[in-house]
Order: structure tokens, then sequence, then C-alpha cells
């Protein structure tokens, strides 16, 4: 398999995925793709035509159209010819419930693990998890299971922060992180820091940005790994 998943679209003061383009234009060109399928279904206060031109005046000076599912009659025959799929973020329920109401989450998983690229970031980096339990958002609605596309064998919790407000008396999101674990003891959840992205091909497991990645496991002390760490025991486990 081949992917990329992605923390966040944008950084503050900086334009839509203006830091993560050029990762994602060649990401997608060495695999040749020139037509991407694009998923817009996490967005919920704008429009699937407007989410779709937004990502393409990001990758049309690279030469990549930018499809979208939401304009396909026959969206299992759309993912089955797909040179690529990429998943937007927004929000994760809102995401999954359409996806499995297509009854795509099937076909997408055998696309991507004959070998074409999948590129998500935030809701769709949650999608390639096995479940999307470890997401930041809120139920808006309700999918038919949480169940995602099980891509990898752990679980991501993009925009992970260490941040805690001493004003503030709700759990921090390592608590919440802890309370997953403990109800799911065999996993394993990376905290993917703003800015951040994975990459994975095949059994090679690695992460792109500046900031390090935080890995929790039931009865351990979390860990931070940086850029150039062995990460491998995430897609073994």
């Amino acid at each position: 398999m081949k992917l990329l998943l992605i923390s966040n679209s944008t950084n503050v003061g900086e334009g839509y995925l203006e830091y993560c383009r050029q990762n994602i234009t060649g990401f997608l060109q060495a695999s040749n793709v020139t037509k991407i399928l694009f998923f817009p279904f996490a967005a919920v206060t704008f429009s699937y035509d407007e989410y779709q031109q937004r990502v393409q005046n990001k990758l049309a000076s690279s030469g990549i159209e930018v499809d979208s599912i939401h304009r396909h009659a026959d969206a299992r025959k759309a993912v089955e010819e797909a040179q690529a799929i990429v998943v937007g973020g927004g929000n994760t329920f809102h995401l999954l419930k359409n996806i499995q109401a297509l009854e795509l989450t099937g076909t997408i998983r055998s696309r991507v693990t004959s070998g074409i690229p999948y590129a998500g970031w935030s809701a769709g980096a949650n999608l390639a998890c096995p479940t999307i339990c470890t997401t930041n958002d809120m139920p808006i609605v309700e999918p038919q299971n949480f169940s995602a596309l099980h891509l990898i064998p752990f679980q991501i919790n993009p925009h992970y922060t260490d941040f805690f407000d001493p004003k503030h008396g709700g759990e921090t999101r390592e608590q919440r992180i802890a309370e997953y674990l403990a109800a799911n003891p065999e996993m394993y959840v990376a905290g993917l820091r703003e800015a951040s992205m994975l990459y994975i091909e095949g059994k090679q497991l690695r992460l792109h940005g500046d900031r390090q990645l935080r890995v929790f496991k039931y009865g351990q002390s979390p860990k931070e790994y940086h850029a150039g760490d062995d990460l491998s025991f995430l897609i073994k486990n």
C-alpha cells in the first residue's frame, strides 16, 4: 500500500493545503497519477462542489485533475477505475456515514490494498484507521458503526496537542486517548501533531515534519518519536 496521512490541512497564517501541497503532489506523481478521485463528504458547512474546487485550485499547477465522488451516479465504478483516492478533512462522522451509505468501504479498501495511492488529511487520516474512535470531532450524524477502512492496524489522533489550559477543567487530549486505550488495550494510538504526516509504503512507515509523533499504548508511558526513527512496530502489531 501507498498511504500519505496528514494531520491538518492548514497551518496558522498560511493558505489552504499550502504547507503540504508539495508532499501531496509528489506522493501522487511518484505513481504517475494525473487524476484523483476526491471524497468531499467531511464537508458540512460548505458544498461538495466548493470543496472539490478548493482542492483543484491547489493541485492544478501540478497537472493533477480533481474528480469528485459526489458527481458519479455509479460510485462503486468510480472507485474501481480511480488512479488514486484522496479524502479531505472536516467532520469524520459525516464522512464515514456517507461512505457507508454508498457501500464503498470494502471497495476503497480493496483498491488501496491492491496498490493505488491513498492520501487523506484530518478526517481523511482517521478514515484510514481501523475505526474512527480517536477522532476529535463531534458526532453530528450517526454512521452505521465506527468501523473505518482499516488500511493501517493502529489509530491516529490528528491535530494532537499537549496544550493544557489551567483555567479549563475539561479533559486533555492525552486523557481522552487514555480512555480509549483502557477500552481497547491492544491498540496503539499515534498522536499526529499539526504540520506532521505519515508516509506508509508496504511495511515501511516514516514521519515527515519538524514535530514529534507521540505514541500511546495501554499500560505504558507515551513515547516521542522524531522523523527518521523506526516506527515499523506500528504496522507490524
